[in-house]
């Protein structure tokens, strides 16, 4: 029989042994009508925290180097979006090449490529910062050299669809585009991946696959890689993305 709390004492909250599996807020407790203050001070931390994140520039030049190291040669370009405050309040703008940016694409284009991978900094740069590289990397492994790859892009103020006029002058049958989701209270560097089949600018989010939540905490970049992979292929094999391709990816990561 369980034993009964002595006198006086608090009786144990079941919820507080479930904390551990979650991030979620649960079992916040509370001191008289409010929160205790312990957890208002971590989540007014973790606001702070994820406003940081949207605004925290992209280090260009780490990136940069960090692709260098890893044989890439990557191109630099930015949206129409001049900086951070008008590209949170215009986000049209972020979905258009600057007119240098276009121009340089154009000179950088060669022959018709599988594929244009695009490293936006999105809505959190930290999570590019932190995750691109290893995703890249994950994914040629699983690539294994069956696609042609540009040159990937470094894309500052990008939004997702910016991807769509890249890929368009990079001459790519297929174009992924990974940039920073909008922080969360606990996720404020987690990593989105959208994939488009024959990009061009005025392609709508019913043409794309998502592959989000890419971080160690949530979907590891080892793991996105092998399923974006499977999309890559899938993508090629039938000529499209988006909602004529459903992500059947788990049926192959499940195999030994």
């Amino acid at each position: 029989m369980n034993e009964l709390p002595a006198a006086g004492a608090t009786p144990a909250d079941p919820w507080v042994d479930l904390r551990r599996h979650t991030p979620a807020r649960i079992a916040l407790g509370r001191a008289g009508g409010s929160l205790p203050t312990a957890e208002l001070l971590r989540f007014a931390a973790a606001h702070a925290q994820a406003r940081d994140a949207v605004h925290l520039p992209l280090d260009v030049a780490a990136l940069n180097a960090a692709l260098q190291a890893d044989g890439w040669q990557p191109i630099e370009v930015h949206s129409r979006a001049p900086q951070r405050d008008a590209y949170l309040r215009r986000p049209d703008w972020g979905r258009r090449l600057a007119a240098a940016s276009a121009e340089r694409l154009q000179h950088c284009a060669g022959a018709p490529v599988d594929l244009a991978v695009v490293l936006g900094d999105g809505l959190s740069a930290l999570a590019t910062q932190r995750h691109a590289v290893p995703l890249l990397r994950a994914l040629r492994e699983a690539l294994a050299g069956a696609l042609t790859i540009a040159p990937p892009v470094i894309a500052l103020q990008a939004r997702v669809a910016l991807a769509d006029e890249i890929g368009a002058l990079l001459q790519a049958r297929l174009v992924l585009i990974v940039l920073g989701e909008r922080p969360g209270l606990s996720s404020p560097d987690s990593l989105g991946a959208y994939l488009t089949h024959a990009p061009q600018v005025g392609c709508s989010d019913a043409q794309r696959n998502c592959v989000s939540n890419i971080r160690p905490e949530g979907l590891p970049p080892e793991l996105a890689a092998r399923r974006l992979a499977w999309l890559l292929r899938e993508a090629l094999r039938r000529r499209l993305t988006g909602i004529g391709l459903k992500d059947d990816s788990a049926t192959e990561l499940l195999a030994p």
